[in-house]
């Protein structure tokens, strides 16, 4: 890692925790580097890409993603190409307990994020703004979607595998099912199953589809098939839960 700051001198040196946040870019060379620390760090890619390997995620991270490291994650990373990143350092006191590692998708919340961290590193004038800042940053470490969990909200009406989702996340599919399940409290099958069903019951309530209609709509192979799983999951056929909640 090639970085002028104070902050880097003083981890090579073997201190890897700070008490201040820190918001400064950042290049990297092409050698593996391989080491953790005690604070968080946001990379958010301005140019070029990076390798990053943990134990159980492998990834590339362009200007698409920005990546969360959390405090204590050892990590492999170099850059093979000219490169700069924007990054923010997260003192622990500032973290909410236990944060994971967390690839997100650059949409337009964060795109702006990214422009606002950017402003904060130019200006070197406010530190209650950039604190403030972070402040929000970190909060949104509690309340964004990762990509694959978007993924099913997009596509939870069609056949998805786990395979896919955990590739969404660079993650092994044995690693992604025990991330899934510390992230949303379910198994993939559980949090899928339950958006399913809960727009089988959204379309029971809100429209005059047959039963039919229905199944063909959340793709099960024939009405009878969707009526057994709803059976299971509600107690009572689709029919009678209509006529419940629509009497």
């Amino acid at each position: 890692m090639r970085d002028e700051s104070i902050l880097e001198l003083i981890s090579n040196l073997g201190g890897s925790n700070i008490y201040h946040i820190k918001c400064e870019k950042r290049s990297y060379t092409r050698e593996f580097t391989f080491h953790d620390h005690e604070f968080g760090q946001f990379l958010f890619p301005l140019d070029g890409s990076l390798e990053i390997q943990t134990k159980w995620q492998e990834i590339n991270l362009n200007s698409d993603y920005c990546f969360y490291i959390p405090p204590r994650l050892g990590h492999n990373y170099r850059s093979m190409d000219r490169n700069e990143f924007l990054i923010l350092d997260i003192p622990m006191q500032f973290l909410p307990e236990d944060t994971n590692e967390m690839y997100i998708r650059l949409d337009k919340q964060w795109t702006s994020i990214r422009y606002l961290l950017l402003e904060e590193e130019q200006s070197h004038e406010n530190l209650s703004s950039l604190e403030n800042l972070t402040r929000y940053v970190t909060n949104k470490l509690q309340t964004s979607k990762p990509p694959s969990i978007e993924y099913i909200h997009k596509h939870y009406k069609e056949t998805i595998r786990l395979e896919t989702l955990a590739k969404i996340e660079n993650y092994h599919p044995v690693y992604y099912s025990s991330w899934f399940k510390k992230k949303t409290g379910k198994s993939p099958k559980a949090y899928l199953s339950e958006l399913r069903f809960n727009e089988a019951k959204h379309l029971l309530r809100s429209t005059d589809w047959s039963i039919s209609e229905i199944s063909e709509e959340l793709r099960f192979e024939n009405s009878s098939s969707f009526t057994r799983w709803f059976v299971n999951s509600a107690g009572i056929s689709p029919l009678k839960y209509r006529i419940l909640h629509n009497g």
